[in-house]
């Protein structure tokens, strides 16, 4: 019975990866708007209520895509910080993380645009994707922690916060469960959404004609959001 459920499983899986697969190819053709059900098994060759017993609605396969992509930007995140070590300078283990970040991004330019993109119409993102959607994330937060811990942070001067935002800050802090001085955290928040606003606007096009040392720039800028952050 062990060797059959075996087999049952291997070929579950086999299935979901090729649906998965096909889903891909009519984000990239179409996009996420358009995606089906059963242009999706039809392209397989499978009847729809086949394909229902493994995604029984278009959200639900929509998910299972935006839940890999985030697990998959976040892997290479991860695996970025993992190659630096712990005594590199806290801007260049920075650094790392956001180039990863834009090679898969560059490599995976669909994907990016399912998580990252214009909001699918009439599609509303269940609470399963935000754990993976913070992977990310954390591992920057990782690095200023670190920093942190260290006594290497120096912590961003300025306009003092409005109340409002250090209120939010401190929410965010006890959810995350990190320690950090709210002026930082603040300033790591908008470093996140201007990085991947760099990413995007490389993406979709934006820097035609405007920005071609692409490497460079993005390396000067993720860099320069380090410092901003107070990494020195």
């Amino acid at each position: 019975m062990t060797a059959i459920r075996g087999a049952r499983e291997r070929a579950r899986a086999d299935v979901t990866a090729a649906i998965k697969e096909e889903a891909r190819r009519q984000l990239a053709d179409q996009g996420a708007a358009k995606l089906s059900l059963r242009s999706v098994a039809r392209e397989l060759g499978m009847v729809s209520s086949a394909l229902y017993r493994y995604y029984p609605s278009r959200d639900e396969l929509l998910t299972a895509l935006i839940v890999d992509a985030y697990d998959a930007i976040g892997a290479a995140a991860e695996d970025a910080l993992a190659a630096t070590r712990a005594d590199d300078e806290p801007v260049a283990r920075w650094t790392a993380v956001c180039r990863a970040a834009r090679a898969w991004a560059l490599a995976h330019p669909h994907e990016y645009a399912l998580i990252y993109g214009s909001p699918v119409p009439g599609y509303s993102a269940p609470q399963a994707t935000v754990a993976p959607a913070a992977r990310a994330a954390l591992v920057l937060i990782a690095i200023v922690r670190d920093a942190h811990a260290a006594g290497a942070l120096r912590v961003p001067e300025g306009a003092e916060l409005p109340e409002e935002v250090r209120a939010d800050m401190t929410t965010l802090a006890g959810i995350i469960g990190v320690e950090l001085p709210a002026p930082a955290l603040a300033a790591l928040v908008a470093a996140w959404a201007q990085l991947f606003g760099l990413i995007s606007f490389e993406l979709f096009g934006q820097f035609e004609g405007g920005v071609e040392a692409r490497d460079e720039f993005f390396a000067y800028t993720a860099a320069t959001l380090g410092r901003h952050v107070g990494l020195g």
